[in-house]
């Protein structure tokens, strides 16, 4: 699934592209994504120019003077910069068109969203109870002590519930608690202060990271231009069960914690 760096990635590659641009025409081909493409939007669209692009958590939010597109990439969809009159593949879904260029939603899974927010779209009830930016000032090592405190949960499943924190996914959650030395399976509850600051400090340094590699590729994920994201060639842990940890040797085990695969040394995390 693509995750916040992969997100990130992508609106920095589509900002310059269609910033201050207007929208010529509006294609959906398949309205039954994850919730049904509003069925206005061709004729609400046509026209309006993008005045901001933005990212909150995993959503894309695309401002214009009628209200905002919200996009969401799903398990396994990407958006593409391509030339007006590119012929559609298979799974191509939604297209906005300008003079000069197609944005292409691609969805195999069809587990993505294209939709439409007239107010103020951090009020959509998708986004309003959203946690902070992982990478802004809000989010620190004394805020998730404070959220911690009275909670069991592992941690690993904290740092991923987005009411705590937006967009830290499984990826990057298992590679900054490596990096922190905390064992993912640990309760919440039981974890100091001070390793809270080094795991606020390490998840900001692995998104960082990461989006500067352009994101991970595993599986489906595609930059703008159809290139891959790099930083898994960097993953320490993910993915890496019963290969040698990158610190002390040991092998790296797997465990399943909230129904998601986590990676992690019994050596080096505690």
């Amino acid at each position: 699934m693509p995750e916040l760096p992969e997100v990130e990635t992508t609106l920095r590659g589509i900002a310059p592209h269609l910033l201050g641009r207007s929208v010529r025409r509006v294609i959906v081909r398949q309205r039954q994504l994850r919730w049904p493409v509003p069925a206005h939007l061709p004729e609400t669209l046509a026209g309006a120019r993008i005045s901001t692009l933005r990212r909150r958590a995993k959503y894309l939010l695309l401002e214009t003077e009628k209200g905002t597109l919200i996009l969401h990439l799903g398990m396994s969809g990407s958006l593409r910069i391509l030339p007006p009159g590119t012929p559609p593949a298979r799974h191509d879904h939604f297209d906005l068109v300008f003079d000069h260029c197609c944005l292409r939603l691609r969805d195999p899974r069809r587990f993505g969203a294209v939709l439409w927010c007239a107010d103020d779209p951090l009020g959509h009830p998708l986004l309003a109870h959203l946690g902070p930016e992982p990478l802004s000032e809000a989010f620190s090592g004394a805020y998730l002590y404070e959220q911690a405190r009275t909670r069991r949960v592992a941690v690993k499943g904290l740092l991923m519930d987005g009411r705590i924190v937006v967009g830290v996914g499984n990826i990057y959650a298992n590679e900054a608690l490596f990096l922190s030395g905390i064992d993912p399976r640990r309760a919440a509850c039981r974890i100091s202060k001070s390793r809270y600051n080094r795991l606020a400090q390490q998840t900001k340094e692995v998104l960082e990271a990461a989006v500067r590699q352009g994101g991970t590729t595993l599986r489906d994920f595609q930059r703008e231009d159809g290139k891959p994201g790099y930083f898994a060639q960097q993953l320490r842990v993910y993915g890496r069960e019963g290969q040698p940890c990158p610190q002390c040797g040991a092998p790296v085990r797997q465990a399943r914690i909230g129904q998601r695969s986590s990676f992690y040394c019994g050596n080096c995390q505690r």
